[in-house]
């Protein structure tokens, strides 16, 4: 117990230790792209491999990839979750939906309720509507009228109750009532060819507030390229929330608040993992994050210590690595489980921190793009590449590239 106790301190000591400072960059206005290129596989890519770098069109990336990788994919589906209601004062309240509360957690399941549902959300203006005011509108939903109620179900938890009738899906209504919550740093409105172009060609699970961004350059063409060269794909959900904009303002990382994400596995895609170790390559930080997840599932399937699927914010750091299994023994922990209860998919929830420090266990490359300075994610890119995070984006700065959501590409390469 005494040594157990030292490891902690230990990597709370170098934790803590973190100089946020020496992550952030000077990122010119001009040089975050509040729109997005008008063909999307035209953005640029660089490439970072062994200490070098390249710069490339993105539709070259499948000529940039070894023939036994993997790609592994986050299919959410970014939701209107962004209203807007006028109440008899005139005072508009916006509504940002974040998560599901009632009557189920599960996002895709929450889609499906017909009648009322209570949501944690962002309230903008909450101080001109107070407990007890009930906002009300009118909207048509496939061509019906239906009247929407909503008022405070906890109004310190931010939690909204919001009442409908007619019996239509929550999600048909929100596709009604809302428009697509662009990232706040974008500083414009949402425009009608936002709609189609702040989503993945492959999106497919409603229940993100914010696009998996690095899966924006992928084309069909791209796709067939891929194909073409036999790389596999594969594909995870996690419903992207508003936390990923959230800039860290504490001075130990460690105390930054992560929010939690669900995120959903299929059992084919653990088979995908199983199959491709060591040529694992995800599209974006959330697809990476998630598989991180995983492993950390099975790391407590295997060691027996319960079955939930909930990854916290800290919770790889403490480990001794001879207390840990190996990927594959973690992923076949995972493929029993499933099998001895007769699972398809799981649904999880993860809050996982990744920082400078932590050992990746399923990843050996990503495809992401240029993210905020002092940000969760630039910690994420730190920690996967080392210092040389700097140069990588030095580089992108001095050739010209397009930063942040609607900005150009990178795929890196971690050291073995």
């Amino acid at each position: 117990m005494k040594g157990q106790g030292k490891m902690q301190q230990d990597w709370r000591d170098k934790a803590e230790g973190i100089d946020l400072s020496a992550f952030t960059y000077e990122l010119p206005d001009e040089r975050i792209a509040r729109y997005p290129m008008e063909v999307r596989d035209q953005s640029k890519l660089l490439i970072y491999s062994n200490g070098l770098i390249s710069h490339q069109r993105f539709d070259d990336l499948p000529a940039n990839l070894p023939k036994n990788t993997l790609l592994v994919f986050n299919d959410t589906k970014v939701i209107p979750a962004r209203a807007h209601f006028r109440k008899e004062t005139g005072a508009v309240i916006e509504l940002l939906l974040l998560h599901p509360e009632l009557p189920t957690r599960i996002i895709n399941d929450a889609m499906l309720v017909t009648d009322s549902c209570v949501w944690e959300c962002m309230i903008g203006n909450k101080k001109r509507w107070k407990p007890g005011d009930i906002l009300t509108t009118e909207i048509a939903v496939n061509g019906t009228p239906v009247k929407l109620q909503v008022a405070y179900h906890d109004y310190d938890q931010n939690l909204v109750l919001l009442s409908w009738d007619g019996g239509v899906p929550f999600l048909d209504l929100v596709k009604a009532l809302g428009e697509i919550p662009l990232p706040p740093y974008l500083n414009r409105d949402t425009e009608e060819p936002d709609k189609e172009t702040y989503q993945t060609v492959y999106a497919h699970h409603d229940g993100a507030v914010a696009a998996p961004t690095a899966g924006l350059h992928f084309t069909p063409a791209v796709f067939e390229a891929l194909q073409k060269k036999g790389i596999k794909t594969s594909f995870l959900t996690l419903h992207v929330g508003a936390g990923t904009f959230q800039p860290i303002k504490v001075e130990r990382v460690t105390e930054h608040r992560m929010h939690s994400e669900q995120v959903v596995f299929t059992r084919q895609l653990v088979d995908d993992l199983i199959r491709s170790l060591n040529a694992i390559v995800p599209v974006g930080t959330t697809s990476l994050r998630s598989l991180e997840s995983l492993y950390w599932y099975g790391v407590k399937l295997f060691r027996k210590e319960t079955t939930e699927f909930r990854i916290e914010k800290l919770y790889p750091y403490p480990f001794e690595e001879q207390e840990l299994p190996t990927p594959s023994e973690a992923l076949n922990a995972i493929a029993g489980y499933m099998d001895a209860e007769n699972l398809d998919h799981i649904v999880g929830e993860t809050e996982i921190f990744i920082f400078p420090g932590y050992r990746f266990r399923l990843c050996r490359g990503i495809i992401t793009n240029y993210h905020q300075p002092g940000s969760t994610l630039i910690l994420l890119v730190a920690a996967f590449v080392g210092p040389d995070w700097e140069r990588i984006y030095s580089e992108a700065l001095n050739n010209g590239y397009r930063f942040l959501s609607y900005g150009d590409s990178s795929l890196l390469w971690r050291s073995a």
